[in-house]
């Protein structure tokens, strides 16, 4: 097991977690609602949202980085 190995590991995890991760949320369409202005009335931040941004983010900024550094051939090996 290399260590190019084990980052695609890594890699493909946090990509699958991330596709997971997005289908989770829920939509902020407000459809033909948000033209009355009623879409804004009932809205409220919730804690798992919340939550569910923070490690959306991490995950993207994870992926993002190990794509960097695979492409670029900066691993030994």
């Amino acid at each position: 097991m290399t260590l190019t190995y084990i980052v695609q590991i890594i890699w493909s995890l946090s990509a699958l977690s991330l596709i997971i991760l997005v289908l989770l949320h829920s939509p902020k369409g407000d459809g033909l609602g948000g033209l009355g202005g009623q879409a804004q009335l009932f809205t409220s931040t919730k804690s798992a949202e919340t939550t569910l941004n923070r490690v959306t983010w991490i995950l993207t900024v994870i992926f993002m980085t190990l794509t960097v550094i695979l492409s670029a051939n900066w691993l030994p090996g």
